[in-house]
């Protein structure tokens, strides 16, 4: 799933990922109107995230849908959540579910099962959430991520681990320093490395990918040089102070080795006096088309 995402970067000379952290605030006022429950407002937040990925679904090569926003409508958001993913993939995008699953034994193979596995009942094999691609915490250790690793190959999909962060106080954890030299983010780092050896594809990226914040660039430096085969979902561009210049570091010679996430700058477009007179999914159409000309412009050409 790593080569087929890279492949899409390469076709379109975009890196950007639209993601739908899509909160019933941001909708426009008539979309919002006279909704006091949880069903309807599930059916709105799925109605614009439609219509964003109807708009953006040419342009960009995958979205990340953020599972928080979904959870706190209840049941009537995770079906909304449910058919937004469907509904991505139906029209040909890469989804990265945005969940953060981590535990131990059983119960990170049934969180594994629901985003990358088959749930077996009877004679059929069904799927709860299947999305391409699901970010994971690391920082149980092995036992917590080897379900989803293992699931991931049999399915020919991809994690994302939490290496670096794009929050503030990250560095509270993941900036203090080991006996042996190295900082908490470097050693996640490496098992990182360790956990994908063995899964590299064309590209040079193996299916076990990490979280590298675009808003520490010596971090995403250090961590790219010591990384060369692990390919970086990189949050933290545009509304959290991430710019192109920042992330640049996360990058290749060959301008490939991460997809750049931006949520609220694309799907809040529409607020944005730089994009007045559009509608939202208009506004984020146009947001993404100036994504990808500042990524372009710092990145350089991907792919060979």
């Amino acid at each position: 799933m790593i080569n087929k995402l890279i492949k899409r970067i390469i076709e379109l000379q975009n890196p950007t990922c639209v993601g739908l952290d899509t909160d019933f605030n941001y909708l426009p006022d008539e979309m919002r109107e006279g909704v006091t429950n949880f069903k309807k407002a599930a059916s709105a937040i799925y109605e614009f995230n439609k219509n964003i990925i109807d708009a953006v679904y040419v342009i960009v090569p995958s979205v990340k849908v953020q599972i928080a926003y979904y959870e706190k409508y209840g049941v009537d958001g995770l079906k909304a959540y449910k058919n937004t993913i469907d509904y991505a993939r139906k029209k040909g995008l890469i989804v990265i579910a945005d969940c953060k699953r981590n535990d131990i034994g059983s119960t990170a193979s049934c969180y594994s099962t629901a985003y990358l596995g088959k749930t077996e009942l009877g004679d059929k094999s069904l799927k709860a959430f299947p999305a391409d691609m699901l970010t994971v915490n690391g920082y149980l250790g092995f036992d917590g991520i080897k379900p989803f690793v293992e699931d991931a190959k049999a399915s020919k999909k991809a994690i994302f681990v939490l290496v670096k962060t794009s929050n503030p106080s990250s560095g509270e954890l993941q900036n203090l320093k080991l006996e042996n030299g190295k900082y908490i983010y470097e050693q996640m780092g490496e098992l990182v490395k360790e956990w994908g050896k063995d899964s590299v594809g064309k590209y040079g990226y193996s299916r076990v990918g990490a979280v590298v914040g675009a808003t520490h660039p010596k971090e995403a430096e250090r961590l790219r040089k010591l990384l060369p085969h692990t390919f970086f979902l990189i949050p933290g561009y545009g509304a959290q102070g991430g710019s192109a210049e920042m992330l640049k570091v996360c990058f290749d010679k060959h301008g490939l080795g991460g997809v750049v996430n931006s949520s609220r700058g694309i799907i809040c477009a529409y607020k944005n006096e730089k994009y007045a007179g559009l509608n939202y999914a208009a506004a984020a159409r146009a947001a993404c088309v100036d994504m990808q000309k500042d990524l372009l412009e710092t990145i350089g050409k991907m792919g060979k």
